[in-house]
């Protein structure tokens, strides 16, 4: 009954607050798609960022106040809301998107996520992704794909003009039981780490970005959904956050995809290590 209760008073007030800054969000909405093939217009992307911010900012309230949720975070010294990020992270969960916000709010810039093609026609919310650039993709071959990344391309371009955390979940899907053992995963807690993200974000942003940040999440018993948010049921999550270089080849340029694939190898058993280590 409390679970109940703690979920429908949750989702009355997603629902106000996420209506009240669309209606915010709107006019400015209809202005990027009227200047969208004009550079971008930095007032414009700022005032955008910011009202998307603060529903954020509500989402990891919310979170915090529905479930009492112990963290237990380990972050870089020296992270800044004026630097650009690539953010690489395990995916296990929607719930991935409100913790790596919540521990990022304040002291890295905006998460800028690659995200599927479909989800651009989730109601609200698909429309305020597109207004903050996020590269969307349908990771299929051939002709279809490569406008995608063409698409992918232009929108990472947009990312140099204000200071970003580009969000790549670079497993391409959420981690399951089944789809671990149908890819004959060599990892033991991970999937396969796929290049295509993040090469395209290596490509337009290389010479911007200033880290790669290395997220590690797990959550002590089971995995939550996102009802268990809305109703009160996480408990407790732990993430480990590590500052690492960009990737690139020895005169500075960035890495060929044989490179990246084999980098993100490298990176994946090290962040098993470390899944394992945040479950002991």
């Amino acid at each position: 009954m409390r679970a109940l209760l703690i979920g429908t008073t949750a989702v009355l007030l997603l629902t106000a607050y996420t209506l009240a800054l669309f209606a915010l969000l709107a006019p400015l909405i209809l202005l990027k798609l009227l200047t969208r093939p004009l550079p971008p217009i930095k007032p414009l992307d700022a005032a955008v960022v910011a009202l998307a911010d603060t529903w954020n900012r509500l989402n990891a309230a919310g979170l915090q106040s529905a479930s009492s949720t112990r963290w237990q975070v380990h972050l870089p010294p020296d992270l800044s809301q004026h630097a650009w990020y690539l953010v690489v992270c395990n995916h296990q969960s929607w719930v991935d998107i409100l913790v790596l916000q919540h521990c990022l709010q304040g002291r890295a810039p905006f998460l800028k996520f690659f995200i599927k093609r479909q989800l651009i026609w989730v109601p609200l919310v698909g429309l305020v992704w597109w207004a903050l650039d996020f590269p969307f993709l349908r990771r299929r071959g051939g002709a279809s794909g490569a406008r995608d990344l063409a698409t992918a391309r232009a929108a990472c371009a947009r990312f140099r003009a204000l200071p970003t955390s580009v969000m790549s979940f670079v497993e391409g899907t959420r981690f399951t039981p089944a789809k671990h053992e149908a890819q004959g995963s060599p990892y033991r807690h991970l999937l396969k780490p796929k290049a295509g993200g993040m090469m395209t974000a290596l490509d337009v942003l290389g010479d911007r970005l200033d880290a790669v940040l290395d997220v590690t999440i797990f959550y002590p018993g089971r995995v939550p959904s996102f009802v268990d948010v809305l109703c009160g049921r996480v408990s407790e999550v732990r993430v480990h956050i590590d500052r690492r270089p960009v990737p690139a080849t020895g005169d500075g340029q960035p890495l060929a995809v044989t490179g990246v694939q084999a980098w993100l190898a490298e990176l994946w058993q090290a962040k098993d290590a470390r899944f394992e280590q945040l479950g002991s």
